[in-house]
């Protein structure tokens, strides 16, 4: 773990977040110079400003708000279950969500409506794993992985009977969209507005959710209204995934991998590791939507692709640094 005061490590991920604006504003198939970028940003009125505010900065604010979205939603699905492992994607939070919003397209509902068909599917899959998982016996956070992983496979395959019925001209769009796509992405308020309500609520309950991480049992001890504070807690992850979801379609990874890299900076007290894990998630998926749209410009690839192919050999390491420290006689 890094020896630097949580304080550090929140300016230099403020700074990192700055950084990651900044490059994804300048970069793209038409390349800014620092001149030509500061001109298009103090003169939105010109062709370079036009292109800088009406689709790079709303872009790359979508990019931010989303990547926080899901790296607090994965937090507290790490809570939830004390499992590294655990997150919206892996639970079928998101797999619900994604199959609603694609439902929602495929049957031409008003735009307005997706983010509640989003919400509707995250609380529907919230219902039938923590449902099926805890039943009438004892809390077991490995039913509920378990459960959960099901679960994401049945909206998976129920997402392949969607698009294998669906209408071929728009089949490349929800695909696109399904793999996690920025490109028509804008910065909706109400997102912004779930994000900070969400942190707020977070702040306010990090003693409980530190007591939590310890033990369902250990919670009860000190005090703790566990039952109400697991259902808040699944509540709001998938609150977090719908708006997510809504904005940029099914993102993995990010919710799997910043809370981990993060607790290795501040350590797993949530007073430091929410907004550091939200600063970091922003600046994670800004990042990787910079590189969806340079790597092969002037085509772009989906997001998703590519905290995919971030986020997969960052795991392996983190596992295997895992496997490598001593354990405790």
């Amino acid at each position: 773990m890094l020896t630097a005061s949580p304080r550090t490590v929140l300016i230099g991920l403020c700074l990192l977040c700055a950084a990651c604006l900044v490059l994804a504003t300048a970069l793209g198939s038409v390349p800014h110079s620092p001149a030509s970028w500061w001109h298009a940003l103090t003169h939105p009125g010109s062709v370079e400003g036009e292109l800088l505010w009406r689709l790079r900065i709303p872009r790359a604010g979508a990019a931010f708000v989303v990547g926080a979205l899901l790296a607090v939603s994965g937090c507290l699905m790490q809570v939830l279950l004390r499992n590294p492992l655990a997150d919206p994607y892996i639970l079928g939070v998101s797999g619900g969500s994604a199959l609603f919003a694609l439902l929602s397209m495929s049957l031409g509902l008003a735009a307005a409506l997706m983010p509640l068909m989003a919400l509707a599917g995250a609380l529907v899959s919230v219902l039938i794993v923590f449902g099926l998982a805890r039943g009438s016996g004892p809390w077991s956070g490995t039913r509920l992985l378990l459960t959960g992983v099901v679960t994401a496979s049945g909206w998976g395959a129920l997402i392949s009977l969607v698009l294998a019925t669906g209408p071929d001209n728009s089949l490349r769009g929800m695909l696109f969209w399904l793999m996690g796509d920025l490109s028509y992405a804008r910065l909706p308020a109400w997102a912004v507005g779930v994000l900070l309500g969400v942190v707020a609520v977070i702040m306010a309950q990090a003693r409980s959710l530190n007591v939590l991480s310890m033990g369902e049992t250990t919670a009860r001890l000190l005090g703790e209204s566990t039952h109400q504070l697991l259902w808040g807690i699944y509540f709001m992850a998938s609150l977090l995934t719908a708006a997510a979801v809504s904005v940029a379609g099914s993102i993995g990874f990010v919710g799997l991998i910043v809370p981990h890299l993060v607790r290795l900076m501040v350590g797993s007290d949530h007073r430091v590791l929410v907004p550091a894990a939200t600063l970091f998630g922003g600046a994670f998926l800004v990042l990787s939507d910079t590189l969806a749209r340079t790597v092969i410009a002037p085509r772009q690839l989906p997001v998703g692709v590519i905290t995919a192919l971030l986020g997969v050999p960052l795991f392996l390491l983190l596992l295997n640094r895992a496997r490598l420290r001593p354990q405790a006689p």
